[in-house]
């Protein structure tokens, strides 16, 4: 089922014949290096990020559209990375190791897929029986029977999967927009940070909209608050969140 992708972990694994056998290999390890599972539905986030989340966290099975920036979906991994979870990027070859490394995503507990290949939604199910916080780009569409059954998949785990794309009936949706570079003057001088609008709309208990200023990325290659206090209002969320 797996042959058309190729998982390429960070940490290094004993080779296998398969892809399928490198994602069981996987599943081994993290079990034994993790001491704790979290007890709770919240998932470590980073505070950046607080402002535009219920509840001010990510939240264990559930599907999160990260729309309109890779730096977007680094900070998203940065927060449970930090706290000592695993964390999987698949189907973005885009995702640049030393980017992440600037987000303080902990390269040991990253596991990459550039090329999932045909059956990226079969690789990306067994990621995310393995690994607590999964993101993904979808190849092609992918219908609501699809969607349904992994959500039903992910909340059984515990899992949240990010997906740098369209996906049904997603639980949240972060879209960043508005961005602005700073450093440039008069044509001249080197680009700093970029402040952003990042707006956070959801389904069913997740309730209004959220809107907060963020640098992102900013001076150091991460991501801080902006100088804009955060906004709430309410909003139409049968169109924004589906």
């Amino acid at each position: 089922m797996f042959e058309a992708g190729t998982v390429t972990p960070t940490a290094p694994l004993a080779p296998a014949a398969t892809p399928f056998d490198r994602v069981g290999e996987l599943q081994s390890r993290i079990r034994g290096m993790e001491a704790t599972r979290l007890d709770s539905k919240a998932v470590p986030t980073h505070p950046a990020l607080s402002a535009v989340l219920p509840g001010g966290t990510l939240r264990e099975g559930t599907v999160v559209r990260a729309l309109g920036s890779t730096s977007l979906l680094m900070a998203l991994l940065a927060g449970p990375s930090a706290s000592g979870l695993w964390v999987a990027v698949a189907g973005i070859p885009d995702f640049g190791v030393e980017a992440a490394r600037g987000f303080d995503i902990d390269l040991d507990r990253l596991v990459l897929v550039p090329d999932p290949g045909a059956q990226w939604l079969s690789v990306v199910a067994a990621l995310a029986d393995a690994v607590p916080v999964v993101a993904a780009r979808p190849v092609g569409r992918v219908s609501p029977a699809e969607a349904s059954r992994f959500a039903a998949r992910l909340r059984q785990r515990g899992a949240v999967l990010i997906v740098a794309g369209d996906w049904p009936a997603a639980d949240l949706v972060l879209e960043v927009s508005e961005g602005r570079w700073q450093g440039l003057d008069h044509g001249h001088g080197a680009l700093l940070e970029r402040e952003v609008v990042l707006r956070g709309s959801g389904r069913g208990g997740f309730g209004q909209e959220r809107r907060a200023t963020l640098r992102l990325p900013d001076r150091g290659l991460g991501v801080a608050p902006g100088g804009e206090p955060a906004e709430v209002r309410y909003v139409d969320f049968g169109r924004r969140a589906g």
